[in-house]
């Protein structure tokens, strides 16, 4: 034993590395089988894994210009932190942007731009900006919302966000009088902080959800009685990420509190399906949506993304026949959102924002439904100009999300699926949470938020109104791939496809010619 401990007493540490990736290498060609190129190339294959894993960090410093990232490039998340930390977020020497590319917005400004007196509210406060519109206020719910703010917190939940993420945000909303969307996690005691809240839930009933899984009206009821804080209701039918696809929340986020909140188990992944089991069809949609207000009082809307616009017609029908239907809507993005999604859905299912809008306001708007309905606009709009466009379109207030979480120090990692979030915002980490200052955080997403209306009211007021939602479709223009020019694949390719006979996906797992196992 001595001899042992002599022996490896005198190995200097050079021996020691030497040993070690001697082991790595005898790891890598003989006992792993996942990873030829490690196989190939043992040890020095790791490199290749290490580049790939810090391949967007390292384009993200060194590699992109400033305007060139995405989803967010370096000039949008450079104005949100100064912004939200009230440091200058100015620009010098002109634009370096071209302003001749598509999608690039141009403001109509005014000879003379709008006045504002020594009594007028913006004098007194240069970031009062209420929503226009009365949420509720036409279905007469007895307890009808105006929202303080046009710009909100977006949904995000908590369990996709850390508690100290959706504290930080729930506190700075209370401080910027906006309102924050649970998202479909549940009602957490992080948003119960004093700010205003939209209580919004998806196809799991998450907070509201019956031992059988289904929805709860009874819950619902005791949540909105003993949580006065919660102006409205938000049924989620889609979002930007993933439409159609339901959604999933890791086993190793779902922590004991996490689960509680949820009424589903520790360390289990948490599957929302893509259909809702409390209707079927628009009418019982509507119907669902009715009882919810009746019973709760509250203001209901529902929250999409676009795609196909028949069972929108069919929505919009019923609501000029019977007066019945949604208060507000929330329009999502298919640029996709904070939810994590396969490429094949982030990249291609759904309308971007601008065109997705256009069609469905549309619609409500040859309806006759457009002023009855609160129109929310979610999708990358937390910039001034973006909101000056979409506020030319019709929407009376903006939800942000990936805005608000750069405002509290997200830096755009993109790995908020993993549970490794570096900032401490999407990850339930202790440590990592352990650096997010909630009254510092707070204070940045409040000061975004009030930058952000400061600007957008300076911006408005140079265009001739007072209020965005003055803007008229003619003060805004847009160089654009015009989406009416788009086509149809039939209308490209110039042939229809056959149809292929289908009954349904039993069908085709009884059948007897199926392959596999």
């Amino acid at each position: 034993m001595d001899l042992l401990i002599d022996f490896f007493s005198h190995i200097s540490w050079w021996m020691w590395i030497l040993i070690v990736l001697a082991l790595v290498a005898i790891r890598d060609i003989f006992i792993q089988k996942k990873h030829t190129i490690s196989h190939n190339f043992p040890i020095v294959g790791h490199l290749r894994y290490l580049l790939e894993s810090i391949g967007p960090e390292m384009r993200q410093y060194f590699v992109a210009n400033n305007r060139e990232e995405l989803p967010f490039n370096r000039i949008e998340r450079g104005w949100i932190y100064a912004s939200a930390k009230k440091e200058n977020n100015y620009e010098g020497f002109g634009t370096d942007r071209d302003i001749y590319a598509h999608q690039h917005i141009f403001i109509n400004n005014a000879m003379l731009p709008y006045k504002v007196d020594n009594n007028h509210p913006n004098a007194i406060d240069k970031t009062f900006l209420p929503c226009a519109k009365v949420i509720g206020a036409y279905n007469k719910r007895k307890r009808p919302y105006r929202p303080a703010s046009v710009i909100n917190v977006s949904a995000m939940s908590f369990g996709s966000l850390s508690a100290k993420a959706i504290e930080s945000l729930n506190k700075g909303v209370e401080i910027a009088d906006a309102y924050h969307n649970t998202g479909e996690g549940g009602l957490s005691p992080y948003h119960s902080n004093g700010g205003d809240v939209v209580f919004h839930f998806g196809t799991g009933y998450f907070g509201v959800r019956g031992e059988d899984g289904n929805f709860s009206m009874e819950k619902m009821k005791d949540l909105v009685e003993q949580n006065p804080f919660i102006r409205a209701i938000e049924v989620k039918l889609s979002q930007g990420a993933k439409p159609g696809k339901g959604g999933v929340l890791p086993g190793k986020k779902i922590t004991k509190q996490i689960a509680e909140i949820r009424g589903v188990e520790v360390g289990k992944d948490v599957l929302s399906p893509p259909n809702h089991s409390a209707f079927s069809n628009v009418k019982e949609m509507v119907d669902f949506i009715e009882a919810i207000a009746e019973e709760t009082g509250l203001p209901v809307g529902i929250k999409a993304a676009i795609g196909k616009l028949d069972q929108w017609k069919e929505l919009a029908d019923i609501m000029k026949t019977t007066g019945k239907g949604p208060d507000f809507i929330t329009i999502d993005g298919g640029e996709g959102g904070t939810g994590a999604a396969p490429p094949s859905f982030a990249d291609h299912v759904s309308l971007p924002w601008v065109y997705g809008f256009a069609d469905l306001y549309k619609l409500f708007k040859e309806n006759d439904l457009s002023e009855r309905i609160v129109f929310i606009g979610s999708g990358k709009l937390g910039f001034p100009a973006k909101a000056a466009m979409a506020f030319a379109m019709g929407v009376d207030c903006i939800n942000v999300a990936r805005e608000a979480m750069m405002s509290i120090g997200c830096i755009q990692a993109q790995i908020c699926h993993t549970n490794r979030c570096p900032a401490g915002i999407a990850t339930q980490s202790k440590w990592k949470q352990s650096g997010i200052n909630v009254p510092l955080k707070s204070e940045r997403l409040a000061q975004y938020f009030k930058t952000f209306k400061k600007e957008l009211i300076e911006i408005t007021h140079a265009a001739g109104y007072e209020h965005p939602c003055q803007f008229k479709m003619s003060d805004i223009e847009v160089n654009v791939d015009d989406h009416n020019l788009s086509k149809e694949l039939d209308r490209t390719y110039k042939y229809i496809k056959s149809p292929v006979p289908f009954t349904n996906m039993q069908a085709l797992k009884d059948c007897e010619h199926l392959g596999g196992k």
